[in-house]
């Protein structure tokens, strides 16, 4: 059984603090929702405290700033900052760079494709954390998707819109089950509830 101390506490207050003004896309949901919810994934598929609080900890860079990697290091240790480094796919800074559509979507895409190369060789740690938190999204997705108030259009809140989001999950999916890490299969299932709510 994992046992969780305070540095998991801590690790919460952490990422309220550094998400408290952000929201999950298209919606009013406070973004720890989202991450509670990886952790809890990573605690139900086996993970230890350092995975459980970089699951955490997993959006902080890409989503407020790359200055937080120092401090995850400090604050929690080298090992759950090497998982949350490489849970990340660009920092929110790099992505501020881009102001068209077309250069973001050209800058997702070769994030997409560098991040779907780098978790082929990723350690069964980062595998674990990455998992969870794609399972969490998809299952987000599939959510709106059956919802008649959300429908299809759940796909223009991201940036590679559906033929592209419907592409990065199958790939990860691909990648997760070749790797065989514990929630592959889960996540397989979701993906394809995702292609058939998509399509129907």
């Amino acid at each position: 059984m994992t046992v969780l101390t305070d540095r998991y506490t801590r690790a919460v207050d952490y990422a309220r603090e550094a998400h408290a003004t952000q929201t999950r896309k298209g919606t009013q949901i406070p973004y720890l929702y989202h991450l509670l919810a990886v952790s809890s994934l990573v605690l139900e598929f086996g993970g230890n405290e350092d995975q459980a609080i970089a699951a955490l900890l997993h959006d902080v860079i890409e989503d407020c700033g790359a200055t937080h990697a120092a401090a995850i290091r400090s604050a929690f240790g080298d090992a759950v900052a090497a998982i949350v480094v490489a849970c990340t796919d660009g920092s929110a800074e790099a992505k501020a760079e881009h102001a068209t559509p077309e250069a973001r979507r050209a800058d997702w895409t070769a994030r997409k494709q560098h991040y779907l190369s780098h978790l082929a060789e990723a350690s069964d740690e980062v595998l674990l954390v990455s998992c969870c938190d794609k399972l969490h999204n998809a299952r987000s997705i599939v959510q709106d998707l059956e919802s008649p108030a959300v429908g299809v259009s759940v796909f223009q809140r991201f940036t590679g819109g559906k033929s592209g989001t419907l592409w990065y999950y199958d790939a990860l999916s691909r990648i997760f089950s070749s790797r065989g890490s514990p929630p592959a299969a889960c996540f397989e299932r979701v993906v394809a509830r995702l292609h058939d709510a998509a399509t129907h």
